[in-house]
């Protein structure tokens, strides 16, 4: 990558009551993060419960996205799926439209597999892309995909597809991990997943960020995402958001820093964190970031 990767909010995708993803509601969110400091916004990842929208649903959100004028440049997409034929496609749509980069993640359906079938199987998948694969982050995500995306792995996958593997998200939570990928891969796009590290993680070379808490705190994020700027509050809230799924609690943020109440909802088999919960992971935010207002 030519120039430093900076904060990408891991952007929420709102659903109306009938379960319809509300796309106008998504695209005025992506433009608030936008200019509240982030450099791009990355659509059906984790926090964006990529894994729970379809195909077609991700074509036309895309298109409705780069209609409405939000550059293509400015964009990152998740691809979350098992076959190859499937992450293929998804990739190579958002590629041909221009996008920045495709945060992929490996296939997780079969358990304890080994880093050779991995590498056969991100292989396959830039072989199938064809001469539009660029722009790759893998996607280290252990706590959801039970599966850990080695350094060693990272290692062969650059080596035999330099130009296309250009990153790595790693949102480990385990920090020497994340340490042995920034002193060995660190002339790679190295992203912090996990808040808690993000800073430590940028002074010692990471690229910056694809963050949750970027959706309602971005210019405190990008802080630390782009300047290696410690935030105690940041941890602290995120240790509170970690007691709870975490993408519904993320969108309950959403939710009470916009007074939106769309963001609420999400799609099964995830469930909207209970009343109780809500003010609990409200009132944890307004202890810490509201004080003065108060």
């Amino acid at each position: 990558m030519t120039q430093k990767f900076g904060l990408s909010a891991a952007l929420t995708t709102p659903f109306k009551t009938d379960g319809i993803v509300d796309t106008d509601a998504m695209i005025a969110h992506a433009r608030r993060c936008l200019a509240n400091g982030c450099d791009s916004v990355t659509l059906f990842g984790t926090t964006g419960e990529g894994c729970s929208v379809g195909s077609r649903e991700r074509q036309v959100i895309l298109s409705r996205f780069i209609e409405a004028g939000i550059a293509p440049s400015r964009l990152v997409t998740g691809v979350l799926v098992d076959s190859i034929e499937d992450a293929a496609d998804q990739s190579a749509e958002a590629l041909n439209a221009g996008a920045r980069n495709i945060l992929l993640a490996p296939p997780s359906y079969f358990k304890n597999v080994s880093d050779d079938g991995l590498f056969a199987w991100f292989s396959a998948v830039f072989e199938k892309i064809g001469k539009g694969a660029r722009d790759i982050l893998v996607y280290n995500i252990p706590s959801v995909t039970m599966v850990t995306l080695s350094v060693e792995l990272v290692g062969r996958l650059r080596q035999a597809f330099p130009g296309i593997v250009t990153g790595v998200k790693d949102s480990s939570g385990n920090w020497s991990h994340t340490e042995r990928l920034l002193k060995e891969h660190g002339d790679l796009a190295i992203l912090i997943g996990d808040e808690r590290d993000l800073a430590k993680g940028v002074r010692l070379g990471g690229q910056g960020a694809i963050s949750g808490v970027a959706n309602f705190l971005t210019q405190e994020v990008r802080a630390m995402a782009v300047d290696g700027k410690d935030d105690a509050r940041i941890v602290d809230l995120v240790v509170e958001l970690l007691k709870f799924p975490v993408t519904p609690a993320v969108k309950v943020l959403v939710s009470h820093t916009t007074g939106e109440n769309i963001w609420s909802d999400v799609r099964a088999p995830l469930v909207a964190i209970s009343p109780e919960g809500r003010r609990q992971i409200e009132g944890a935010f307004d202890a810490l970031f509201r004080k003065q207002a108060a």
